[in-house]
């Protein structure tokens, strides 16, 4: 097993209970008719967000889905900016013009999370041979869930990064369920992550993504085959959502004995049982931090209360580049 330094073990505790803490509070100021706009949570995603991005820097770029959030927080989206634009404020990462699909920070290497179902794929090819061509060695991963691997987005994307050995990984959260739809249904292959081999690159697997080290040991594998020049590689981790696909969606079409059993192993839970136990850090230690996150989302949701609406002319703002 990977051995890290105990700054490291505990920020990425951090940044698991930020992103926990951060939708649970935005869950319920949904219905105080507060946030503007669809939105989908990453709870029990938490530990497939953070042990991937855990070994990303900022020149490294990530493309996310609708579902963006843990990606987001992993990646240092400053919580402020980040709840005024859920709040549609023009303070907000987006200036409160696209809201929780749309949240964006090119100088931390986030280049948006994507409202279009496999919207992310291709932008992440294109920002990947932007890489290969200016010779760095910066990566960019994809981020998506398993059923926007049906689109074929998904498929050119891939076989087109196959195929020029481009710096890209397809990252993909397997939580079960394209919003209503069993993937067991949509797919007649038992492990996404096995296409890769039809494109003549690396998968990898992750069968408990709620194991936030698990997702990290294994991202190491992937990230230091496309950082060394070896062309893409596919991702497949599987974990849970616990809410509905959004706001929208009740989650009828689960049974609650599957979510609360899901629920048992909340990826908070067992992280924090493993520090512990390791002696990494003490229960009063990481409820220490517990408290400073949730004094943390208060105080994003203090700023975004006080920040005002965006003018009109703010939609046209930022549509060319000089």
């Amino acid at each position: 097993m990977v051995k890290l330094s105990k700054e490291k073990y505990l920020e990425m505790y951090l940044k698991m209970q930020r992103i926990r803490e951060f939708d649970m509070r935005i869950n319920k100021l949904v219905r105080r008719g507060f946030v503007q706009g669809m939105t989908h949570f990453s709870v029990g995603e938490e530990a497939a967000s953070v042990g991937s991005v855990a070994h990303l820097s900022y020149d490294d770029i990530i493309f996310s889905n609708h579902r963006g959030h843990g990606q987001s927080i992993a990646k240092d989206m400053d919580l402020n900016g980040m709840m005024a634009e859920l709040a549609g404020k023009v303070t907000g990462v987006s200036k409160g013009r696209g809201g929780s699909m749309h949240l964006a920070d090119f100088e931390k290497g986030n280049y948006g999370t994507n409202g279009i179902v496999g919207g992310g794929y291709a932008l992440a090819v294109g920002a990947a041979l932007t890489q290969q061509y200016n010779g760095t060695d910066n990566i960019v991963v994809a981020y998506s869930g398993d059923g926007a691997t049906n689109e074929g987005s998904f498929h050119e994307s891939v076989n087109m990064a196959a195929t020029w050995k481009l710096p890209v990984i397809f990252f993909i959260i397997n939580n079960g369920y394209g919003i209503s739809m069993n993937i067991k249904k949509a797919t007649n292959t038992p492990h996404l992550y096995t296409r890769a081999e039809a494109y003549g690159i690396p998968g990898y697997y992750v069968e408990d993504g709620n194991d936030v080290m698990a997702v990290y040991e294994t991202m190491e594998k992937a990230v230091k085959h496309v950082r060394g020049g070896n062309g893409p590689a596919i991702v497949e981790v599987v974990s849970y959502r616990w809410f509905g696909h959004s706001t929208a969606d009740a989650g009828a079409y689960r049974s609650k004995e599957e979510v609360n059993e899901w629920k048992k192993k909340d990826p908070l839970l067992k992280y924090r049982d493993f520090l512990i136990k390791k002696k990494i850090a003490t229960a009063k230690k990481l409820d220490s931090i517990d408290a400073d996150v949730v004094k943390e989302v208060d105080a994003a949701y203090e700023f975004a209360q006080n920040s005002p609406d965006p003018e009109l002319s703010v939609a046209f703002e930022d549509v060319w580049v000089d």
